[in-house]
């Protein structure tokens, strides 16, 4: 438990709760009056009220196929009711309700009382009911434009999502449980709660999803031995101690995201990719971006592929001798170094000799759920925005985006927990990282949103210019590997895919289960989830699915039997500081550890 949440000897409430619930209130209180960060735009509300206006006029247009849906969810509520009527009289109706039932991955039902007791069974077959009407509805209507179909679902699912039984007290069992056990305790700890979290958010609520107390950068998190070796404006480089007497002869480069820290490849020993590298003979540079203020704000594309890559492939020569590398990425981090290599082929510098993509997409065709926030008024919107914060874009708006792909489990889970049953979050290295946000610059992201997002670009030879070069992926020779996870929310397994068609050499295509990240981390050691290969690179992705072959084990150590073959001879292991470039501080250097506020 946290320093923040510890509790008073005497009773189950914290020490000096109800003085900090009126301290704090009124803190937040003059807060939001100054700035009511959590308040909602009419203009941002505007793409929502246009799509549902279009998809309220298309069932209009139809009313005979919207009757007979309420026709038959009213005849399903109606049977719903009769049959808990009757079970109350002690009778045994025939139940033709008994496949109302959450998804196997849905955990919002698992108290025992939502099986056995009748009242709360019929709450939740009766909410499952009206969330399969609602989004049989929204699936249901023809004739809508893809972009307007995908906010209607997106947002459909956002309401749903929001009114499930669980998120309210009275009608979650366990939290009915909890108050009787502790006498109100957990409401006073989840007000509390709240108000801390209030508070951290500068008004606006921002949801503890771990305790970071349990975290500590370099210590049990982001701890793989290393020094930093080179550092400009926007990026540190790492280079880790080697753990083997020979290494392969080509260092390995990372390139991880900038919206999001590295050490998302660097968590735990037990599931940290860079260290697991290190482990199998690869000399590991990772990039860790600066954590950007407003003075960075006319950084564009440019120059992170400049002052990131470029600059990196520099000093790792002076570092190593070495002057050619394999390469590793990692979402937008993917994105940056396909263009790198397009820029590279454009004037001949054949220094990257293979390249790794995890969960990246060049081709934006598919861009999943993220997809209903790229239209010209949200991202106009948006520029606003960061024109407004200094020409920066505050972490925390990126981070409300992508959990809001995953509300069930990332926001509404925390509710539950946090606020009705008055708990303190577990430790979770994935959560704590999730949660450490970083800033962007507005011209660079402005760049990455309107022209690899909006108008896919990259994926169109010339369609993009990096200094003075145009951007052709098909003039891209050398060999590449590309992993999606075939529950990725943010890049869709689909969309990676479709790089194996763009990019212009030899590809291995293999997608991992699970999601965005645990799919990335799942480590030989933990192999929680299978993966899946396949030879053959057919149009269409599902059919390359239907003929892969589901691997047990963890993808890694395909991605090192494909690696090593790229990466050239062994020789004698490099210590950081060898050569021309000395260390500058111990990893994980001294960028990472910026905070947003």
């Amino acid at each position: 438990m946290s320093s923040q949440h510890q509790q008073s000897e005497t009773g189950k409430i914290p020490a000096g709760t109800w003085s900090y619930t009126a301290e704090g209130s009124q803190r937040i209180m003059q807060q939001m009056t100054v700035s009511p960060a959590g308040t909602t735009s009419a203009q941002n509300l505007a793409p929502i009220v246009a799509a549902f206006t279009a998809m309220t006029q298309r069932l209009m247009a139809d009313p005979a196929q919207l009757a007979k849906a309420q026709i038959k969810f009213c005849q399903l509520q109606i049977s719903l009711w009769q049959n808990t009527v009757e079970r109350m009289l002690g009778q045994a109706p025939d139940d033709n309700t008994e496949t109302i039932a959450p998804a196997p991955d849905d955990h919002r039902f698992r108290h025992p009382a939502w099986q056995k007791n009748l009242v709360f069974e019929t709450i939740k077959k009766s909410y499952l009911l009206s969330a399969r009407y609602l989004q049989g509805i929204v699936e249901g209507i023809d004739d809508l434009d893809p972009e307007t179909a995908r906010k209607v679902d997106f947002y459909t699912r956002q309401f749903v999502d929001a009114m499930a039984p669980t998120n309210f007290a009275a009608t979650n069992p366990a939290v009915i449980e909890a108050i009787v056990d502790s006498n109100g305790d957990n409401l006073v700890r989840g007000l509390y709660n709240m108000l801390a979290d209030l508070e951290r958010g500068g008004g606006e609520l921002k949801i503890s999803m771990t305790d970071d107390d349990a975290f500590e950068i370099g210590r049990n998190i982001a701890a793989t031995p290393g020094q930093v070796v080179f550092r400009n404006e926007l990026m540190e480089l790492i280079q880790y101690q080697p753990t083997t007497e020979t290494v392969r002869q080509r260092p390995l480069l990372v390139v991880p995201p900038w919206i999001n820290k590295f050490y998302v490849l660097d968590l735990r020993p037990q599931n940290s990719l860079l260290k697991w590298a290190t482990d199998q003979g690869y000399t590991v540079f990772a990039i860790s971006w600066v954590n950007p203020g407003p003075e960075f704000a006319d950084k564009n594309f440019e120059d992170y592929m400049r002052e990131g890559p470029l600059e990196a492939l520099d000093a790792i020569e002076q570092a190593t001798g070495e002057r050619e590398v394999v390469a590793a990425s990692l979402c937008l981090g993917g994105t940056l170094l396909a263009s790198t290599l397009g820029y590279l082929a454009a004037i001949g510098d054949e220094r990257i000799r293979s390249a790794m993509f995890m969960a990246s997409l060049f081709d934006f065709s598919e861009p999943g759920d993220l997809g209903v926030f790229i239209d010209d008024t949200q991202i106009a919107a948006l520029e606003k925005r960061m024109e407004e914060q200094g020409g920066m874009l505050d972490g925390s708006a990126m981070s409300t985006a992508f959990n809001m792909l995953r509300a069930k489990d990332l926001i509404w889970s925390f509710v539950v927990n946090n606020y009705l049953l008055g708990k303190d979050p577990a430790p979770f290295d994935l959560l704590y990282w999730n949660a450490d946000s970083t800033r962007m610059p507005a011209t660079m992201h402005a760049f990455y949103l309107r022209n690899m997002y909006q108008k896919n670009l990259l994926v169109q030879p010339g369609g993009i210019t990096l200094s003075g070069q145009q951007i052709d992926l098909g003039a891209i020779s050398v060999p590449a590997y590309l992993l999606a996870a075939k529950e990725d929310h943010i890049a869709p397994w689909q969309g990676c895919y479709s790089g194996v068609h763009c990019y212009g050499g030899p590809v291995r295509f293999v997608l991992t289960g699970s999601g965005h990240i645990a799919g990335v981390t799942n480590a030989p050691a933990i192999a929680k989830y299978p993966h899946w290969t396949n030879t053959k690179k057919p149009k269409d992705s599902e059919t390359w699915l239907e003929g892969a072959v589901q691997q047990n084990g963890s993808w890694w150590q395909d991605w090192h039997k494909w690696q090593s073959r790229h990466a050239g001879p062994m020789v004698a292991a490099r210590t950081p500081g060898d050569r021309a470039l000395q260390p500058l501080c111990p990893a994980p250097g001294t960028y990472v550890i910026q905070k947003e506020r």
